[in-house]
């Protein structure tokens, strides 16, 4: 039957040839597909921001329904619903200074290192690792002043 191209974003497979790929990989339910996904992962901010330089869809606000869906050049959202998401964003700026950010950061980052890891110098390992000795030489940290390089060495 040949080899199968899987799409991630459209959850569906065709045979897998240039024709067919560039076909799907062009097509309107793939680029929708595509959007949304990374849609998902698009910050509060930004989009509020997208949404207040829009102008409000007329037969979304009175039907529900709109033809073009979210390629829609027109916001489908409600004043509540940019109201909501204005609050949301205001909740999520941190309030503080810089230092407070950086002290909570740090006391983070130690109680994650001294969780996980032990600290040999300047080089964490994983616990549980044999001793670094017992290591292997691609394992073990690099000495001191680092590696010392043969003068005659040539890259490439």
């Amino acid at each position: 039957m040949g080899k199968r191209y899987f799409c991630d974003y459209c959850d569906r497979s065709f045979q897998d040839n240039l024709h067919n790929r560039k076909k799907h990989l062009n097509g309107v339910q793939h680029l929708r597909a595509k959007r949304a996904w990374y849609d998902l992962f698009r910050d509060a901010a930004a989009i509020l921001q997208e949404e207040q330089s829009k102008k409000p869809c007329r037969k979304f606000l009175q039907t529900g329904q709109c033809d073009f869906g979210p390629n829609c050049r027109f916001s489908h959202m409600t004043e509540q619903d940019l109201e909501k998401l204005s609050a949301q964003v205001r909740a999520d700026v941190p309030l503080g200074t810089i230092e407070d950010w950086l002290e909570k950061r740090a006391k983070r980052l130690s109680a994650a290192q001294n969780n996980r890891y032990w600290w040999l110098g300047s080089v964490f390992y994983p616990l549980g690792w044999p001793p670094v000795q017992e290591l292997p030489p691609s394992l073990q940290p690099p000495p001191p002043g680092g590696w010392l390089l043969p003068p005659d060495l040539r890259w490439g």
